[in-house]
């Protein structure tokens, strides 16, 4: 299990081949290795690689696959009604044309879209053709100081919500299904909001002033700006029926999230399942199936239900409890206070994080790792690893210092506004920042709450 493991890091870390293509090989390499090793119930007995295409296929069952495929769905209705650009549009129509303005507009959005369109790439590639036709509008040249800054908060500052919001990447489901698995705990959207939007919310500001800093734009106002925002909401056109519709299944469900464990016992996965159920029924018609089928990423699911799978196993067979003990050994973390615990294993996430392009991978290779290896630690020292766990999940959603550290990353460098030196100039400041301010709410906010004992 450990070699499937090291060769699934590895060519997720060199995209020798598509992530689908990559789920394909390591449940190929799961059937039939672990096929012929013993089965951990009885070892007399091979387990057969029946049993060992069960384990590879057991992330399809999880409640959280159904929860990103359910986030997916959302973001192809929020699509392909428009919503999404409407209320980007609205937002930026009222902040005026001052470039500060613009760039506090452009976190603004990100920071409301990761309420209602649960994936980073989709949120990205809706505020990127806006910004693009704002510069070509202005007449601003792609390669400028005010495109690149606009590009890059983009990407950033959905990073930064993707901490923040609970929902707002499959990451984070990644996380919360080991959590539940190995730790018998659910955390609800409230508690997780409760505990890392500060973070969030101290990031995004800080990202508006380090921005103008490093990369200040050559205007301090757009000649035009508000009319040309103001022209494409008014193209928009009235709110359609669909956008109505649309707009309050998703305060509905923002609701239902942030009321669970208070008002009801309905979990995130089953309101969001019966949201999508909603959207497809007869009378409401705000997207059809076949729709759908075109606008989802199905390779995501994919990568997702495998990383669960590869996960799951590495837990079951027993390797991520050893690779825990070499880390804590390592590491010297028998005794280890749980702030230097977390000062290290976040140094160590940020930096294979550079090898990674996803985070959703990052997730399910590391987590059940990080999780063992709290366990380990804590036969020695009184921790709460729940707490920990998470706060190491906000460190794995950091993609801030190369382009191909994220999906976001990459839509917004494609738009060939700004160089990859540019983004590592940002990149950098914005890791070391982030990683001191996760230092610090842990020896603080997250102590006064409990999270860090």
């Amino acid at each position: 299990m450990l070699a499937i493991l090291v060769f699934s890091v590895v060519i997720w870390m060199f995209e020798t081949v598509s992530y689908p293509v990559s789920a394909a090989i390591i449940i190929s390499l799961m059937a039939f290795l672990l096929g012929t090793a013993p089965n951990m119930m009885n070892p007399d007995k091979v387990l057969g690689t029946s049993g060992a295409l069960k384990m590879a296929m057991s992330g399809f069952s999880s409640p959280a696959l159904a929860l990103v495929g359910a986030a997916l769905f959302i973001s192809a209705a929020m699509m392909k009604t428009g919503l999404d650009k409407r209320l980007a549009l609205f937002i930026l129509s009222k902040i005026g044309a001052k470039t500060k303005n613009v760039l506090a507009g452009v976190i603004l959005v990100g920071f409301i879209l990761s309420f209602f369109v649960p994936s980073t790439t989709a949120r990205v590639s809706c505020m990127v053709p806006i910004v693009m036709g704002i510069i070509a509008a202005f007449g601003v040249p792609l390669k400028s100081r005010f495109s690149a800054v606009m590009m890059i908060a983009i990407a950033q500052a959905d990073s930064i919500w993707n901490v923040g919001i609970k929902t707002a990447a499959a990451q984070n489901m990644i996380a919360l299904d080991f959590i539940e698995k190995q730790l018998g705990t659910t955390v609800s959207w409230l508690d997780w909001f409760i505990t890392a939007a500060p973070f969030a919310a101290i990031m995004s500001v800080i990202l508006y002033f380090l921005l103008l800093k490093l990369v200040p734009p050559e205007m301090d106002e757009i000649e035009g700006g508000q009319e040309t925002v103001a022209r494409e909401l008014k193209a928009l056109g009235p709110m359609t029926l669909s956008e109505k519709k649309l707009l309050g299944i998703s305060l509905l469900l923002l609701f239902l999230w942030s009321t669970e464990k208070i008002l009801h016992n309905f979990d995130t996965s089953s309101t969001t399942m019966a949201a999508i159920t909603a959207m497809m029924l007869p009378g409401i018609g705000i997207m059809t199936w076949k729709e759908a089928q075109a606008k989802i990423g199905w390779g995501t699911l994919v990568l997702f239900g495998v990383g669960i799978s590869l996960g799951s196993a590495v837990l079951s067979t027993k390797a991520a409890t050893w690779i825990a003990h070499m880390i804590v050994n390592v590491f010297g973390l028998y005794h280890t206070s749980a702030f230097m615990i977390i000062a290290i294993l976040a140094m160590f996430l940020i930096v294979i994080h550079l090898g990674f392009a996803s985070a959703t991978a990052l997730a399910a290779a590391m987590i059940p790792i990080i999780i063992s290896v709290l366990q380990g630690a804590a036969e020695y020292s009184h921790l709460n690893v729940v707490g920990m766990t998470l706060i190491l999940q906000y460190v794995i959603c950091f993609g801030f210092i190369l382009p191909v550290n994220a999906p976001q990353n990459m839509v917004a460098f494609g738009t060939e506004t700004f160089e990859a030196k540019t983004f590592i100039k940002t990149g950098i400041p914005l890791t070391v920042i982030a990683y001191s301010l996760i230092m610090l709410m842990a020896a603080t906010y997250w102590k006064w709450l409990g999270i860090i004992i």
